[in-house]
């Protein structure tokens, strides 16, 4: 039987939606004062950002950004026109595209990327610990019998 969610979760979730939106739109406004669009600035997070061993092709980055390929390759060819990134054949599957970041597009990521960890560690603490209020385990009240004493011991936090 599932418990009833408690306030305290819908507050903790709500406020933690809320901070998320704000990081967001921080973001964004940083991209654009660097003279990015928030999504060209996602892309070039993503061919920086990739977890070791994984290769930026157009499929992996349409799926970092929630994307469709078309879309993708879209924002590819902006970005390329600028030179930002550019596009090379794999050298193991020659039917693939990779995306490379070029020295114009990391020096501009850098600039980015430094204002949005300082914007974070100024004000995610917030976001550290909405999270962390829904993470932890409810807490139950126990009677000296091992039952749970009410439903609403389970709802005081």
């Amino acid at each position: 039987m599932t418990e009833k969610i408690t306030e305290t979760e819908y507050r903790a979730l709500g406020e933690l939606r809320y901070l998320i939106r704000r990081f967001v739109q921080e973001g964004d406004v940083t991209a654009k004062q660097a003279g990015l669009e928030p999504q060209q600035y996602l892309l070039l997070l993503a061919i920086r950002g990739l977890p070791n061993g994984q290769e930026a092709t157009i499929s992996k980055l349409a799926e970092r950004l929630s994307l469709r390929h078309h879309s993708t390759v879209e924002l590819i060819d902006r970005l390329e026109s600028h030179g930002f990134v550019k596009r090379m054949r794999s050298k193991e599957d020659r039917r693939q595209v990779l995306v490379a970041l070029q020295p114009r597009g990391m020096k501009l990521l850098e600039k980015v990327v430094e204002q949005r960890i300082i914007e974070l560690r100024a004000n995610g603490r917030a976001l550290v610990e909405a999270i962390g209020s829904l993470l932890e385990p409810r807490k139950r009240v126990f009677s000296s019998h091992g039952r749970r004493r009410g439903r609403s011991a389970a709802r005081t936090r």
